[in-house]
């Protein structure tokens, strides 16, 4: 089993500030600001405590740009937060056609996660929803 590096650290105030400002920057749309933090080596993969990455916030909340911005920067377009909910599901449950969009052209697998983001679609009856994965699907 791996060993965590990051068990047994402890993280100082301005540390866990700086991190509770760069995720409320993914939930806030904060594309340009985001970005600027992700050029200068901040992880597009930066997960909080619940596992949820900043892509999986900023898809939540429908922010296309801010989305495409941790795409474009590396971010693990089907990575799932601790309770199986990955990017795509939280923006088809959203609604977000752009950000959907965004995230099948980057490869997204519309059967990632527990629920999916079909399974979601399908749930929900969210039939715009459904046709954008049908399409990107080929079905």
């Amino acid at each position: 089993m791996a060993e965590d590096p990051a068990a047994g650290v402890q993280f100082d105030q301005e540390m866990l500030d700086f991190a509770h400002t760069v995720f409320d920057l993914a939930r806030d749309g904060q594309a340009e600001r985001l970005g600027a933090y992700l050029d200068a080596g901040l992880t597009a993969n930066l997960t909080n405590d619940k596992g949820d990455t900043l892509l999986i916030l900023a898809a939540y909340r429908g922010h296309a740009e801010t989305v495409k911005t941790l795409i474009e920067h590396g971010a693990a377009v089907d990575s799932a937060n601790d309770r199986g909910q990955t990017a795509l599901a939280a923006a088809v449950f959203k609604q977000s056609e752009q950000s959907v969009q965004l995230l099948l052209d980057a490869g997204a697998d519309e059967n990632a996660g527990s629920p999916s983001a079909l399974d979601t679609a399908r749930f929900f009856e969210l039939p715009a929803m459904i046709a954008l994965l049908d399409a990107k699907a080929g079905r």
